[in-house]
């Protein structure tokens, strides 16, 4: 399942259905840790990338070198926006190892 937000792409999450009813390309398949481990990095690496890019927009916007500024304002936004959703599956990461911690065995 991927979201529209080109910073990040959760692929390879199985079980869960993207809007529409419709599932996710990798559904069916199993999953480990490397797998979601790969996942986790491919979206740091694609939210590098979405930073990198308002960085360079946010650059040339103070330099006078931007022509539309509405380029910048969507990479900005893009941006953050992958940046919220990173945080929130760490924090959603975080608190799951946190419970399991906390099992009795």
């Amino acid at each position: 399942m991927s979201f529209p937000i080109p910073g990040i792409s959760i692929a390879g999450i199985t079980g869960i259905a993207a809007p529409g009813g419709v599932s996710s390309a990798a559904a069916g398949s199993s999953s480990s840790g490397a797998d979601f481990a790969s996942v986790l990095a491919s979206s740091l690496d694609q939210l590098q990338g979405a930073q990198s890019k308002a960085d360079g927009l946010a650059t040339q916007a103070a330099t006078g070198d931007l022509r539309d500024v509405h380029d910048y304002m969507i990479a900005s936004n893009e941006a953050r926006l992958a940046t919220e959703m990173v945080v929130a599956v760490k924090n959603q990461a975080v608190s799951a190892f946190n419970e399991i911690m906390r099992m009795q065995v």
